[in-house]
């Protein structure tokens, strides 16, 4: 699992973060597929997002969000260092409930891809991301879209083609409109 989900991670990561970088000072009021966030605060909560699986990962409890502060290239770092570590993967998190470490591993992985696409689009910026890496996650959405609903991370599933790209797919499982425009 680990040798598979690693270097997604590693690659979700890396194009989430330059497009962070992209982003200029005036475009961080911009609208975004989340509806509750505009681009700097879906930008906080992607830095909660790492600081809380790079926790997780590492054994560590549940952290609350915090206040915006930048540093979002840095605690995605952070957090990739943690799942480099082979005993990240092992066992449950008695923080995230009891889910196991791989799971958590995949959360990590949406929580950068989807977030990354929110900010593609309300940005304007391209996202691109691999059939491989789109095809893990609508899987792993699919099995997981009901807990998500119930514990608030998806929206409810948007109807999209079954003849949609994987990527497309993926992102109505979660509960986003491939074809939102700000």
């Amino acid at each position: 699992m680990r040798d598979e989900l690693l270097p997604m991670l590693r690659a979700a990561a890396d194009r989430t973060v330059a497009l962070v970088r992209s982003i200029p000072e005036e475009e961080l009021g911009r609208p975004t597929p989340c509806q509750e966030y505009d681009v700097k605060d879906l930008v906080n909560h992607m830095e909660w997002g790492a600081s809380l699986f790079e926790s997780v990962a590492g054994g560590g409890g549940f952290l609350p969000p915090k206040e915006y502060t930048g540093d979002f290239p840095e605690r995605v770092e952070r957090m990739l260092a943690v799942w480099e570590r082979p005993e990240s993967w092992e066992g449950v998190s008695e923080a995230m409930g009891g889910l196991p470490r791989t799971v958590l591993a995949h959360m990590a992985l949406t929580d950068l891809v989807a977030h990354g696409w929110d900010l593609s689009r309300a940005t304007g910026r391209p996202y691109e991301v691999p059939e491989e890496t789109a095809a893990r996650l609508l899987a792993f959405a699919r099995d997981m879209a009901p807990m998500g609903r119930r514990q608030g991370a998806f929206g409810e599933e948007v109807a999209v083609p079954e003849d949609a790209p994987t990527l497309e797919r993926f992102l109505g499982v979660i509960g986003r409109d491939p074809a939102w425009k700000p």
